[in-house]
């Protein structure tokens, strides 16, 4: 199939078999095509055609054979992933792939490193993507200055549902730029600043008084080997967030951040557990995770948050920051609850997928 023949074709997330096998990786690749990905496009691409022969050794086989929803397990992805990681080790049969190369048969090359790194490709497709990313803090630092506004009180204790690296964890050393409202230290060596349409977020400050999170696997950024993962889920034309990654390593190395491996579900109940403090707004965060959560997990977590939220007060706030996929639209929205006074979900904004542009309507 030509990149531009292919089109998104909104299916259930958890249906299995080889029709939503198939359009998993077609709306990957149109995923991947409209937003400034053209290699990584072309990967998936090529995969999609190795769908059909026997070519591609153990990992095409298990993915043929995919028992679960490769939709909402990220299939594309996780192969895509080991195959970039690949070439950052330097496999030499996939440095023309990921030059670009117009002239390039991608299906013949990846099919041939799938059959040469089957040791290395498999594991690959035991676990979700790892795609922690600094650039989409910037939802979590706008949400902040949103629920100042709304009365809540300015000093913020963060807890993170499937941190990852911890890399948002570490955001009160990040320099913010969001529409010409800045926050953050003038020094930071991250800088998030993305293309800001509309109006700006409102202006004032907030403080972090404390971050932690909760990964499942949780990912050690001070490890070459485990930074090399989260490298590879990059694609391969984001430059800047290669630079931002870089970044997060170098103040990880500083003070690394806190994550307990834990489920989001227990993590979530354990925290609304504790006395909150007063004067503190206690902040539910989470970016590009929801969808990896079980469906009763997740049922679990709203239940917990909402009568949590019942007993919160207005000097000790409850809020849910979610800058999570929206299937039918495949855009990023950026929603905040909050307690007490929340009657529904606010959405603020819609985004790139990493933070690149934002549309602000909050």
């Amino acid at each position: 199939m030509a990149l531009e023949e292919a089109r998104y074709d909104p299916i259930d997330p958890l249906a299995t078999g080889p029709a939503a096998l198939r359009t998993a990786f077609e709306n990957q690749l149109a995923y991947c095509r409209d937003n400034g990905a053209p290699v990584t496009a072309q990967v998936c691409n090529a995969l999609a055609h190795l769908l059909d022969g026997e070519r591609g050794g153990a990992a095409m086989a298990r993915i043929r054979d995919w028992q679960g929803p490769p939709l909402a397990d990220a299939l594309p992805l996780r192969i895509a992933g080991g195959l970039h990681a690949l070439h950052l080790r330097g496999e030499p049969g996939l440095a023309p792939v990921y030059g670009g190369g117009q002239s390039v048969d991608v299906a013949t090359r990846v099919a041939a490193a799938l059959e040469r790194n089957e040791s290395f490709l498999l594991p690959w497709l035991d676990g979700p993507p790892q795609t922690n990313e600094a650039g989409r803090s910037w939802g979590f630092a706008a949400a902040m200055l949103w629920l100042v506004e709304q009365g809540c009180p300015a000093d913020f204790a963060l807890f993170e549902l499937g941190s990852s690296a911890g890399i948002n964890l570490m955001m009160d050393r990040y320099r913010f730029d969001l529409g010409g409202v800045t926050a953050g230290p003038a020094d930071a060596a991250m800088r998030i600043a993305p293309e800001w349409r509309g109006e700006p977020p409102p202006t004032g400050a907030f403080r972090i008084v404390s971050a932690e999170g909760c990964d499942v696997a949780p990912i050690d950024l001070i490890d070459p080997d485990q930074a090399l993962r989260l490298r590879a889920y990059i694609w391969p034309e984001m430059t800047e967030r290669f630079a931002r990654m870089d970044a997060a390593v170098a103040t990880a190395k500083q003070a690394p951040p806190r994550i307990s491996k834990q489920r989001a579900g227990d993590f979530v109940a354990e925290v609304l557990a504790r006395q909150p403090t007063p004067g503190v707004t206690r902040m539910i965060m989470h970016s590009v995770v929801w969808q990896y959560i079980p469906a009763e997990e997740r049922q679990a977590i709203t239940a917990a948050m909402e009568a949590a939220g019942a007993s919160a007060t207005p000097d000790t706030p409850l809020a849910w920051v979610m800058l999570e996929a929206n299937r039918d639209t495949h855009r990023h929205e950026l929603t905040v609850g909050w307690w007490p006074g929340c009657h529904e979900r606010a959405k603020l904004a819609t985004a790139h997928p990493h933070g690149s542009w934002v549309e602000w309507g909050g």
